[in-house]
């Protein structure tokens, strides 16, 4: 073989060498490259999940805290809207009550009040009050009860009051306490108070 020949020869080895070795340098790199390119996408769908849930987060929290509001909203609603109606009915309460008091019946039933009173004490030291609007039937309330009975100084809207002092009992069946007893108790049916 010529020193030509031979210098073909090497030249073509020289360049098949270089070749593979360029071949397996570029599919290193072409591998490391991958690699990383994997890693990469990888963190970035930790991070876009992670993103993700963290605003699903957010946003549910925000949900909340606005259904939350709205309920709130809607309770003090629902409470004043209550309120409402419970005062515009004991003041109906109150008009029929006053109405009652012009009637027959309302003398008929301070007299069941008078005697209920008399049996409680049974026959011990009692004072009955009757309110200081009904003075006009004091006469007759005490013929009817042969009872000595007193005009309070303070109003209670109509109705008896008696103590017996010898136990310390009041017995209120005034219909200003009564209203508010109700009043107090009072709640409309089929409404829990939240509850």
């Amino acid at each position: 073989m010529t020193i030509e020949e031979k210098l073909v020869h090497f030249q073509k080895k020289a360049v098949e060498s270089a070749r593979l070795q360029s071949n397996s340098v570029i599919d290193e790199y072409t591998a490391g490259l991958e690699s990383i390119f994997e890693d990469f996408r990888m963190e970035k769908d930790r991070q876009a999940h992670l993103l993700i849930q963290t605003e699903t987060d957010r946003l549910t929290q925000e949900a909340n805290r606005q259904l939350h509001e709205e309920q709130l909203q809607i309770k003090r609603e629902f409470t004043k809207y209550t309120g409402e109606l419970k005062e515009k009915l004991f003041t109906d309460v109150a008009n029929m009550l006053e109405e009652f008091m012009q009637t027959p019946d309302y003398e008929a039933w301070l007299v069941k009040r008078i005697k209920e009173a008399k049996e409680f004490a049974r026959g011990e030291e009692i004072v009955i009050y009757i309110d200081p609007a009904d003075s006009q039937r004091l006469l007759h309330l005490q013929e009817q009860t042969h009872t000595q009975l007193s005009v309070s100084k303070y109003s209670f809207f109509g109705g008896v009051r008696a103590v017996i002092p010898g136990r310390h009992i009041l017995i209120d069946n005034s219909f200003e306490t009564k209203l508010r007893e109700e009043k107090e108790n009072f709640t409309f049916r089929g409404i829990t108070n939240g509850k």
